[in-house]
């Protein structure tokens, strides 16, 4: 089997020896060689220290996937275009296509996917979300009669490092994040990441998948972590719990989907607790199979490149085969409102040391239907502050709380809003 390579950057440089290394072995399991044939790459004068034959390399990436010696393309350059035309070329071709393109599959992944099955081949994804921790064919295949309410997760390595340094040392947010990046974590321009969209676009792939609807990346609420204070993580630490930068995707019993990122308390007794430092983890919840949990590196060339290399092995034998893995078709989604989410939350509050302020501050939360779960108070003086962990509340309830705390003359600042996930 001839494959065409569509990038050769983190991922497609590690994909390069990892087919050569594992090759043999794949040949003996399978019946097939898989060869890299063609690359397309960007800069083809780079030296990228791989052991490839003269004439592979090109620039010319519509080249490689309309070559009738490609059998099988695999796309790792990102980005929606020139992604989206190589594959639906390559689809309407006859030819599968493993991607790792989580941008392109939030947007118009539907599309694809029922390209592929019109075409009888195969679109394979499962590098897409967390990395090399194999989640997508099990949520598409093993779970796929479960009654899947709940998938959850920390889908994002660069958050939990920067969230894990703030809890271990105390470091405020532009310290830990300088470090990530410093170490390779994060990029100069981190804002994908540390906003949530990098999350959100795999919270939509994830809900799509797990409960077969149309969702995009454009119906997911983001909430980054660049507002979560040194403060904000040892409250909830004192108070018994983790601060995780959280992917969310539930359907209600009315069958409404729900898909949001933002940063939550998550119990030390959950396992996504205990995920420290790059590593990603899902937490899937269902009626009949329970709680499961997927962990491992969410990131990084040759844990990605693993993915890959899964799913090329499956496309390779279904092709010899005539047959393809159908994705099943994808429902109209309705998407839930997260003003009408609900939840415990978090909120720390500086105010003035005086009398009566306890009394103005609760007023507010019992003026809009939010009651109050725990209080207390920490320091005096300028050091004032209050915090609470209210019952089960409406979101837009608890928004409105936050506008009424901010006109109070009492109040100095509102802090970081943070919702309790996980009980």
């Amino acid at each position: 089997m001839r494959i065409g390579l569509l990038g050769c950057g983190n991922v497609g440089g590690a994909l390069v020896p990892l087919l050569r290394d594992r090759a043999d072995e794949i040949a003996l399991r399978t019946g097939l060689r898989l060869e890299i044939t063609r690359v397309a790459v960007r800069n083809t004068a780079r030296d990228r220290g791989l052991d490839l034959a003269d004439g592979v390399i090109t620039g010319d990436a519509t080249a490689v996937v309309s070559d009738p010696d490609v059998d099988v393309v695999v796309e790792v350059i990102g980005g929606i275009e020139p992604a989206r035309g190589l594959i639906s070329a390559a689809l309407a071709a006859g030819k599968p296509v493993i991607t790792g393109n989580k941008e392109l599959l939030a947007n118009v992944g539907v599309e694809l996917f029922e390209m592929a099955d019109d075409h009888g081949v195969d679109l394979l994804f499962e590098a897409a979300v967390a990395g090399g921790i194999p989640l997508i064919r099990p949520l598409r295949e093993s779970l796929r009669g479960e009654p899947v309410r709940r998938v959850m997760g920390i889908l994002n390595g660069t958050t939990n490092f920067i969230l894990s340094k703030m809890s271990a040392e105390g470091a405020d947010y532009g310290e830990a994040l300088a470090e990530a990046q410093a170490l390779g974590f994060a990029e100069r321009d981190p804002t994908a990441d540390v906003e949530g969209y990098d999350a959100g676009a795999k919270a939509a792939i994830i809900a799509s998948i797990a409960f077969g609807a149309k969702v995009v990346a454009g119906d997911v609420y983001h909430e980054g972590i660049s507002g979560v204070t040194a403060a904000d993580i040892a409250i909830a630490d004192r108070l018994g719990y983790a601060v995780k930068l959280l992917g969310i995707a539930e359907r209600d019993d009315d069958g409404a989907i729900g898909v949001r990122v933002h940063p939550a308390m998550v119990p030390m007794s959950h396992p996504l607790a205990s995920v420290r430092d790059s590593f990603n983890a899902v937490f899937v919840e269902g009626d009949a199979v329970g709680q499961l949990m997927f962990f491992g590196r969410g990131a990084g060339g040759f844990p990605t490149a693993s993915a890959v290399l899964g799913d090329l092995i499956d496309a390779a034998v279904n092709l010899r085969r005539g047959t393809h893995a159908h994705p099943g078709r994808f429902a109209d989604a309705r998407i839930a409102s997260i003003g009408d989410s609900r939840a415990e939350y978090m909120l720390a509050i500086d105010v003035d040391d005086r009398p009566g302020v306890l009394h103005s501050v609760t007023g507010v939360f019992a003026d809009n239907q939010v009651s109050i779960r725990a209080a207390e108070q920490e320091g005096a003086g300028d050091e004032a502050r209050l915090v609470f962990i209210t019952h089960v509340a409406r979101e837009a309830d608890v928004q409105a709380t936050v506008a009424g705390l901010r006109n109070l003359d009492v109040v100095r600042r509102v802090g970081s809003l943070l919702r309790v996930v996980g009980d």
